[in-house]
């Protein structure tokens, strides 16, 4: 699966959907892809969130260009679990049924794939951003 931002997410940003601005809390957080296989169908966290590895990680310093959304890099601390080959940005509500999947990222990324060992995990985004809309 190549990098993809959520076709539902999409659809929300068209129809000006409430808690779709990615100015809110965006947080990316690593996935084990023997757990959970991307769907286009998914929406909301809660369709993820068995996949999970890991505390999700707050993006800060978003910056938003020509369409491209970037930030700072994620350090997750901590890690232990499974084996991480990807990573979903989502916005969160704090709950798991109300916070929009935005993206799903598997390329491009350094520090992926990962084996946690029970330290800290940093994914540091590529020089040409996040993720381009």
């Amino acid at each position: 699966m190549a990098n993809a931002v959520y076709p539902l997410y999409k659809q929300a940003l068209i129809q000006g959907t409430a808690g779709t601005s990615l100015t809110g809390t965006l947080k990316a957080v690593l996935i084990d892809t023997a757990v959970y296989t991307y769907s286009a169908a998914h929406d909301f966290y809660n369709d993820v969130s068995a996949g999970a590895v890991g505390t999700p990680g707050t993006i800060g310093s978003k910056t938003y260009t020509n369409g491209l959304l970037d930030g700072a890099d994620v350090t997750f601390t901590a890690v232990s679990g499974a084996s991480c080959e990807a990573i979903i940005l989502f916005l969160d509500t704090g709950t798991a049924g109300t916070s929009a999947l935005v993206a799903y990222i598997d390329t491009g990324v350094t520090g992926l794939p990962v084996t946690p060992n029970g330290g800290d995990i940093t994914i540091t985004w590529n020089a040409s951003g996040i993720i381009q809309f």
